[in-house]
C-alpha cells in the first residue's frame, strides 16, 4: 500500500486552513488567465496582430503564478511544515520552478529585450506548456487526496459496523 498524501494532522491543518480556500480560488483564475492569455498569443502568432494585448496577457498571468506560488508555499508552511518541497508534493514543486523560471525568463525577455516579439511568444507557449504539465500534476494529487478521503470514509464505515 502506498503513502497517504496526508496524515491527520496535516489534513486537519489543511482543511482548517484559509490558505487553501486561497488556493481554491487562485487555481481556477489563473487557468482562466492562462485561457485568455494563451488565445490572445496564439491570435498573435497567427496573424500578427494583437501584441499588445498578447504581451499583457503574459504577463498579467505570471503576476497571477507568483502570486499563487507564494501562497502556495505558505500553505505546504501550514500544512506539512516546509514553505517548499514537502515530500508529499516534492516534484510538483520541482516542476513547479522550471514554469516559474520560463515565466521570469519571458519578463526578461520582454523588459531587457532580449527576444524580438515572436520569440517572447514562442517563450510564452514553452512556459505555458509547462504550466500546462504542473497543473495537471497538482490535479493528479488532489485526486489522491479525493481518493484517501473516500477510502477513510468508507474504513472507517466498515469499523463502526463490525
Amino acid at each position: 500500500m502506498h503513502k497517504p498524501l496526508y496524515t491527520p494532522e496535516q489534513r486537519e491543518r489543511r482543511d482548517q486552513s484559509a490558505w487553501t480556500l486561497v488556493q481554491g480560488i487562485l487555481a481556477p483564475l489563473q487557468f482562466l488567465v492562462f485561457l485568455v492569455s494563451l488565445g490572445l498569443v496564439l491570435r498573435y502568432l497567427a496573424t500578427g496582430e494583437g501584441l499588445a494585448w498578447a504581451t499583457g496577457s503574459v504577463v498579467l498571468k505570471t503576476l497571477v503564478l507568483y502570486t499563487i506560488m507564494i501562497t502556495g508555499s505558505i500553505w505546504e508552511k501550514v500544512v506539512f511544515g516546509k514553505y517548499l518541497f514537502a515530500e508529499a508534493f516534492f516534484w510538483e514543486d520541482v516542476f513547479s520552478m522550471l514554469v516559474l523560471a520560463l515565466h521570469t525568463a519571458y519578463l526578461g525577455a520582454v523588459f531587457f529585450g532580449w527576444l524580438d516579439a515572436q520569440g517572447q511568444m514562442l517563450l510564452a507557449l514553452a512556459a505555458y506548456a509547462t504550466y500546462v504539465i504542473n497543473a495537471g500534476q497538482f490535479l493528479i494529487k488532489l485526486r489522491a487526496a479525493r481518493l484517501q478521503a473516500e477510502a477513510e470514509r468508507k474504513a472507517a464505515l466498515e469499523g463502526a459496523s463490525s
